[in-house]
């Protein structure tokens, strides 16, 4: 018995000894000499971004979409030594839920990316205590550099939570082949009614081959947290998600329920769009309108990074605007992509990530994502550089800034569009109706707008 408590102990010893090991040994936060100098390792998430001209490598032809960061991160390591920068490469669909997971475990990124289509930092993210101000690392002349709405989308009770560096509007890519294959004109200026557009969808939708199976469809979308590209449709009529003041849950009133209906209907009951219409498949979407071999879907809403990529793919396309409602004119939605520093205990640490945020976000790093990318820049700088100058398809784009929207800034606004497209996808699939879908989220919303 008493061997055996002398082997209990002796294991109970070890084990500390091995814990205490692990405490000493971790640097996460690095270390600083007596200079200031920090060493240590940085972790950065990303998405897929573009391709160098020309790379078909990896399994889905689409090159390397990291190159850009990965060229950046050995620049800066060259000019910094004993600091390593990891990237992390973060599907755009999964960061969400992924980042959401880290912060509830405390292993957040120490930066990681506002995916444009969410239009603004996180003031949920904020609020958590998560996200670190960069008000030092700038002056303010370093910030007069940026668009107003640009700052203001990362900026939250008077301090600067993030850098922005790219803008975007959502619109309507048309497949002028198809258009042409279905014998159908194109929108003139790319401007056109409801009604007008439900007729292109319509005569958009044939059967290609003659098997009696609808091959082609006139319009798709999707339907998924923190994504926007179907919601412009929802304000033709004059509606919104919420009230003006952020008190109310508004997408229940009859001009954004009229508009949700008639979009989900074109699937429904026009049966203009195909049955994954309001899915979360955002790759199989895009490929439906732009993969040569497929060129199953004439038209679908994105944001502007699409446009860069059609033209990367020699998709045959125009822009158009979103149809208008009995609003009159039309409208769309912004979004601001950038950089956010989370959550760190050392100064020292912190002015290196602040200064690698810095030369990812520069003017001329904005100009080069602005022509490769396909968005546009959020610093005055980069854009008096004229980076669509030879690209009417980014420059017709730009000129629905004026049209733009954005989504409301309120706290809770993560959970509130879980709510809410939770319950547009169910419209979509035509489980409900979009009256019973809104009254159903109404309520779980004004409860979070009381809090």
């Amino acid at each position: 018995m008493k061997g055996k408590m002398k082997l209990f102990s002796f294991m109970l010893l070890a084990l500390a000894f091995v814990l205490v090991l692990s405490a000493c040994g971790d640097d996460s936060e690095g270390s600083t000499d007596d200079d200031g100098n920090w060493t240590g390792t940085i972790t950065i998430w990303d998405g897929p971004r573009w391709a160098e001209e020309g790379d078909t490598s990896g399994e889905d032809g689409k090159g390397n979409q990291y190159f850009w960061l990965q060229g950046k991160i050995k620049e800066f390591e060259d000019a910094h030594p004993g600091v390593k920068i990891e990237l992390v490469q973060v599907p755009w669909a999964e960061m969400p839920d992924k980042l959401g997971v880290n912060i509830a475990g405390q292993s957040w990124p120490d930066i990681a990316p506002v995916d444009i289509s969410g239009s603004a930092v996180s003031i949920d993210h904020i609020e958590q205590g998560v996200i670190e101000p960069l008000d030092d690392f700038f002056t303010e002349e370093e910030k007069s550099d940026f668009y107003e709405n640009a700052l203001d989308a990362y900026t939250f009770d008077g301090k600067m939570y993030g850098i922005p560096n790219s803008l975007t509007v959502h619109s309507m890519l048309l497949n002028l082949d198809l258009f042409e294959e279905a014998g159908v004109e194109p929108p003139a200026n790319g401007e056109w009614t409801w009604d007008e557009f439900v007729d292109a969808a319509e005569k958009l939708t044939f059967d290609r081959d003659g098997d009696g199976t609808i091959d082609v469809y006139g319009f798709s979308t999707y339907i998924l947290p923190g994504y926007y590209e179907a919601w412009p449709f929802f304000y033709i009529n004059g509606g919104q998600p919420l009230s003006d003041d952020l008190s109310e849950f508004t997408f229940d009133s009859p001009e954004a329920i009229e508009a949700i209906q008639q979009l989900a209907d074109l699937k429904l009951v026009n049966e203009a769009a195909p049955v994954s219409m309001g899915g979360a498949d955002v790759g199989g979407t895009y490929q439906a309108w732009a993969n040569e071999e497929q060129r199953t879907v004439a038209m679908e809403p994105w944001a502007t990074w699409a446009i860069t990529s059609a033209q990367g793919s020699e998709v045959n396309f125009m822009v158009a605007n979103y149809p208008t409602g009995s609003k009159g004119d039309p409208v769309t939605i912004g979004g601001v992509g950038g950089w956010t520093m989370f959550k760190q205990e050392s100064d020292a640490k912190k002015e290196v990530v602040a200064e690698f945020m810095k030369s990812i976000s520069s003017t001329d790093e904005q100009y080069l994502m602005s022509k490769s990318y396909g968005i546009f820049p959020a610093r005055i700088s980069a854009a008096e550089m004229d980076p669509f100058a030879d690209n009417p398809e980014m420059a017709r784009a730009q000129e629905m800034s004026s049209q733009v929207v954005m989504l409301p800034r309120h706290p809770e606004w993560k959970k509130i569009d879980e709510i809410i497209q939770r319950e547009l996808q169910l419209v979509f699939n035509g489980e409900k109706t979009a009256e019973e879908a809104m009254a159903t989220a109404k309520p779980e919303v004004e409860a979070l707008l009381g809090e």
